[in-house]
Parts: structure tokens; sequence; C-alpha cells
């Protein structure tokens, strides 16, 4: 297995497979064929093992606390990575750049989260400021905070995110709402909203490029 991985890489092997090799690693000396079907069918799919917790991942039989803590990272060391990318970036001149620097920070959170990033005159970052979290679809942007976030950081612009885990990236009534009363807000402290985007899993919708809402 792992002399396939070494010269072929993963495209030869299925969701079985991939489980099978990095289980080895967790529990060496053991054919982790049976586990890695376990796993598979208690969860439904490869994605929803990786999004696993680690006591929902204990829960099936033969895993113990090592393997689920190596399962776990999986997902948070992929985060990780794509946020050291994202950060790479100079400047946040496009919804692409701001969906490259804002998706690794909000793609494997299981609750909402809502998120400012605070930019300069020339669309360098400032800081991405957290504006808070709650349960599935009951974040609670707080206004007052953004427009107070943007102030303090004395940010030029800012680009508003937040997540909505499990579902679609696409606008709510409640989101077009919220982001024309943030957008007048800032207004009158005299910083622009760029855009608002909204991240549902690795994709992302930028309000601004959508032409849903002038901002």
């Amino acid at each position: 297995m792992k002399a396939r991985y070494r010269d072929h890489g993963l495209d030869n092997f299925n969701d079985v497979n991939v489980l099978e090799l990095l289980l080895f690693y967790a529990i060496p000396r053991k054919d982790t064929n049976e586990l890695a079907h376990a796993l598979l069918d208690h969860f439904g799919a490869l994605d929803k093992v990786f999004e696993a917790s680690v006591p929902e991942l204990e829960a099936v039989p033969g895993i113990g606390e090592n393997t689920a803590l190596l399962i776990s990272l999986v997902p948070q060391i992929t985060r990780r990575y794509l946020m050291e990318k994202g950060s790479c970036l100079s400047t946040i001149a496009s919804s692409t750049d701001a969906g490259s620097y804002l998706v690794p920070r909000l793609m494997f959170e299981k609750d909402e989260k809502a998120l400012l990033l605070c930019l300069d005159a020339k669309k360098s970052v400032i800081a991405c400021a957290s504006l808070g979290s709650g349960a599935v679809n009951a974040v609670n942007i707080s206004v007052r905070k953004v427009v107070e976030t943007a102030v303090r950081n004395r940010a030029s612009s800012v680009i508003l995110a937040h997540n909505h885990p499990g579902g679609v990236a696409l606008p709510s009534r409640e989101d077009e709402r919220i982001t024309v009363e943030i957008a007048s807000a800032l207004k009158l402290v005299g910083i622009p909203l760029d855009d608002h985007i909204i991240v549902a899993g690795d994709d992302y919708v930028s309000f601004a490029d959508s032409g849903m809402i002038s901002l």
C-alpha cells in the first residue's frame, strides 16, 4: 500500500484504500481493511469520516484515542496548509483573493462563524477578526461590533464573511438584510464594505461578484 502511494499517489486509491493507509500509521502490523470499511459504513462517506469529532470516531468499535486523533488531524492540517497559502497573498484585490484567504478559515467549522477582514488602503490585510460564532444557522452578527472592529484596526475597507455549515453558499434574506445594515453603518464612519463572502465547504459566493446587492 505504501509502495503504491509512493509510486502513484492517491489517484488509484479508492476511499477504503485511503483509510487503510492512514490507519496503518495508528495501528501498525495489522490489516486495517476491515476497520476502514467499518468507518465508511458508520459515517457514510470519506469526508464524513474526516469531519467526525474524536468522541464520534471513538464510538466505532476498534477505534481508540490515537486513531481518532490521527483521523481528526487530517482536516485540521489541510486547513492550516490552505490558510498558510492564503496568507501569502500580498493584497486582497478581488473576490478570488478573498475566497482563497477566507475559505480555509471557515470550511471545516461545524457552527456558523463570522469574520471581518480589515484591509489598508493598498488592500493588504491588517487583521482577520472573529465577530462571533453560534449554532448552525444561528450566528448573530453584531453591526456595532463590525464597526468597532473596523475602526479599531484603522481599516480603509473591510470584507465580511460567514459560513453555512452543511449547507450551500447561497445568501438568505437575512444575509442580505444584515449586509445592507452593516454597509450603511460602515458608510457613516467612512469605511466601505468591499464584499460579503459566504462559505460552504470549499465553495463560496461573493455578494460583490454576484451583483445580488449594491455594496
